[in-house]
């Protein structure tokens, strides 16, 4: 859905991952859950690109396809990494399907995940020190002193200082934003080139949410890792983003520059999330967002777009035709709608 590139990072092409509901042991499911349906985009080495949408519309299931964490039921997620790789098993582009256990090592350095909820992502019993080394350790990498080393750099590096005051703490001795700079660093640590973010501030207080954002969008800089942000505020994305790409019920409807899609918004779905953004202004006066009713569950989801039955413009044509393909209304501004 982004214009062809000589050499993108990542290209994701025609992406899906069903979930069989129901079904037994001499009975095939018959359900799906649609969770990820036909999701293509392109990302170049050092971009961040965000992933909008309401909860349960795939985002996190495409960030766990992307890092391995799932098999995609079909489609392709292919990686160049910067030669020469890490490994040299990765070199030039490599399609994550045909990726063995002897190249699963070196995958697992290039391409890691910042997950949602940082106390539930770390073994309580285990220490700061342990938690971030646990990647050097698996990776074989260094000895004990040039782990600790690492691990000490890397904590002053996501800004917990001194390193030593933290190196043996458990994750029940620190604060939100603390910890949530201790699964950055566990990211981090091994140096990777692209790292999928899962609402990385979500669960954190307003002060500590923008330091984490400061932080990520200051590393994204000076080490040059490509971000996917997985997030349902879109003032978060267009503060880390350069690109956004909007989500609805496993497709993604709509794919433009951050400050273009905010400025022109095409699809009746982003023009209804940014509707719903809070004003600072109190004073100011906001319409309802225009949408009808509550996300439905993409279980065997009819052929005609997705959007159709709680979109306000919806015609006979988006019930009659199939679900839209994404098109170019701009350059590098993809939407999928039969009406824009």
């Amino acid at each position: 859905m982004s214009s062809p590139d000589s050499g993108p990072l990542l290209a994701v092409d025609g992406l899906n991952k069903r979930f069989p509901i129901g079904g037994g042991l001499f009975r095939k499911p018959t359900d799906f859950i649609h969770a990820v349906d036909d999701v293509s985009f392109r990302m170049s080495a050092g971009e961040s690109l965000g992933l909008v949408g309401e909860s349960g519309c795939g985002k996190t299931t495409v960030g766990k396809l992307l890092v391995k964490l799932l098999e995609p039921t079909d489609g392709s997620i292919t990686y160049r990494f910067a030669t020469p790789a890490m490994d040299p098993h990765l070199a030039g582009p490599v399609e994550t399907s045909n990726i063995r256990s002897r190249q699963l090592g070196a995958f697992r350095r290039q391409v890691q995940m910042i997950f949602q909820d940082p106390y539930e992502s770390m073994n309580p019993r285990r220490t700061v020190y342990d938690t971030i080394a646990e990647p050097l350790v698996v990776q074989g990498i260094g000895h004990v002193q040039e782990r600790l080393d690492r691990v000490s750099e890397i904590l002053d590096l996501v800004g917990l200082t001194p390193a030593g005051t933290f190196l043996f703490r458990r994750p029940h001795e620190l604060s939100g934003g603390q910890r949530q700079r201790v699964a950055i660093a566990r990211a981090l640590v091994i140096g990777p080139s692209f790292v999928v973010a899962d609402e990385p501030t979500s669960m954190l207080d307003v002060s500590s949410r923008t330091a984490i954002m400061l932080l990520m969008q200051e590393l994204a800089e000076r080490l040059g890792i490509a971000y996917l942000y997985i997030t349902h505020d879109l003032a978060v994305a267009r503060y880390m983003c350069h690109r956004i790409a909007v989500m609805y019920l496993g497709k993604i409807v709509e794919l433009a520059d951050t400050e273009e899609l905010l400025r022109n918004p095409l699809h009746p779905y982003t023009r209804a999330l940014l509707s719903a953004v809070p004003s600072p202004d109190p004073t100011r006066r906001r319409e309802p967002p225009d949408i009808l009713g509550d996300l439905s569950l993409p279980v065997n989801p009819p052929q005609r777009c997705r959007f159709y039955d709680r979109c306000p413009l919806a015609t006979d044509l988006c019930r009659r035709e199939p679900h839209p393909p994404p098109e170019e209304k701009a350059p590098g501004h993809w939407v999928a709608c039969h009406l824009a």
